[in-house]
C-alpha cells in the first residue's frame, strides 16, 4: 500500500511525552480490552509507553446488528460526534472510531470522509479501525491476508473489498454468521482460536480478525504462535493506530508483531 492510500484525517501529532488516545467505541463488547491493552503497554518496560493512556467512551448503536442499514446507522457521525467533548476533557490528543464494520461499510471514500468529519468535529488527528488495518497491513510488510471474521459473509466481503482498495491481495474470506456485537461480546479464547484457525489460508501471510467485539488483546501473541504467522485483531489495530497519529511507538510484544517492530 502506498502513503497515497493514508487517509487518516487531520494532523499528524509530534510525540512530546503526552500519549492520550481517545476511542469512541459502539455498544459495550470487549471494551474492556483498552485498560488490558493499557496495562500490557505499562507494563511493557520499554520507557517509550511512559504516559500512553487511552480513555474510552462509549457512543449510541442504534441497532445493534451486523447489516449494511445497521452500520449505516451506527456510523453516522452525528452519533460520533457526541462522544469528542468527553475524549478531550480526558485529554485526547488523537482520536480513533473503535469500530470496523461501521467504518468499512462506506467504502474507501465513504470512510475517508467519516473520519475528516470525525476530525473536524474533535479539533484533533482522527482515524477508524478500517484504516487501521489497512496502515497495519502495510506496516507489516505483507500482501496476502485472510480474514476470519464474525460477521455474516456479506458484510465480510465488504471488508474484503476495503482491503483490496488499500493494496491488499485477499487470499480468503470466512464470516461466521454472528449478527450481534452483544453475542460476539462472549466468545472466549477458545472460540477465538477457532475462528482464526478456520480463517486462516496457506497462502495468507497475516490473519486479520475485524470485530472490535471479540475479545482478542489477551491472546494475540497466542493466536501468532498457534498459525506461524502475524495476527491483526480489531482492538490491537485500533490501538496501534492511536499511537501512530501521536507518532509514538511502543514494543509490546505480546500484543504481537505489528507492536514487535520498534
Amino acid at each position: 500500500m502506498d502513503d497515497s492510500r493514508d487517509l487518516t484525517a487531520g494532523t499528524d501529532v509530534t510525540d512530546d511525552g503526552d500519549g492520550t488516545v481517545g476511542f469512541l467505541y459502539p455498544g459495550y463488547s470487549a471494551e474492556d480490552d483498552y485498560p488490558r491493552m493499557e496495562a500490557l503497554l505499562r507494563d511493557s518496560g520499554d520507557p517509550r509507553a511512559a504516559g500512553v493512556r487511552l480513555p474510552l467512551v462509549h457512543t449510541d448503536m442504534g441497532t445493534d446488528a451486523h447489516r449494511v442499514d445497521a452500520l449505516l446507522e451506527m456510523g453516522a457521525v452525528a452519533r460520533l460526534a457526541a462522544g469528542v467533548g468527553e475524549l478531550k476533557r480526558a485529554g485526547a490528543r488523537a482520536v480513533v472510531w473503535a469500530c470496523t464494520s461501521a467504518s468499512f461499510v462506506y467504502g474507501w471514500e465513504g470512510a475517508g470522509q467519516q473520519v475528516t468529519a470525525l476530525s473536524e468535529a474533535a479539533g484533533l488527528p482522527a482515524s477508524s479501525t478500517s484504516f487501521a488495518f489497512a496502515h497495519a497491513v502495510a506496516e507489516l510488510g505483507v500482501s496476502r491476508v485472510a480474514i476470519a471474521a464474525t460477521y455474516p459473509e456479506d458484510v465480510a466481503g465488504l471488508f474484503a473489498e476495503f482491503l483490496k482498495v488499500a493494496g491488499a491481495e485477499v487470499v480468503g474470506t470466512r464470516g461466521s454468521g454472528i449478527i450481534t456485537a452483544a453475542e460476539v461480546g462472549t466468545w472466549g479464547r477458545e472460540d477465538v482460536l477457532r475462528i482464526a484457525r478456520e480463517g486462516d489460508d496457506p497462502a495468507a501471510q497475516a490473519v486479520l480478525l475485524p470485530d472490535t467485539a471479540l475479545h482478542t488483546a489477551a491472546w494475540v501473541a497466542e493466536l501468532e504462535s498457534e498459525l506461524g504467522k502475524p495476527v491483526l485483531t480489531a482492538n490491537q489495530v485500533t490501538a496501534w493506530e492511536g499511537l501512530r497519529l501521536l507518532g509514538r511507538t511502543v514494543r509490546v510484544p505480546a500484543l504481537g508483531a505489528l507492536f514487535d517492530r520498534a
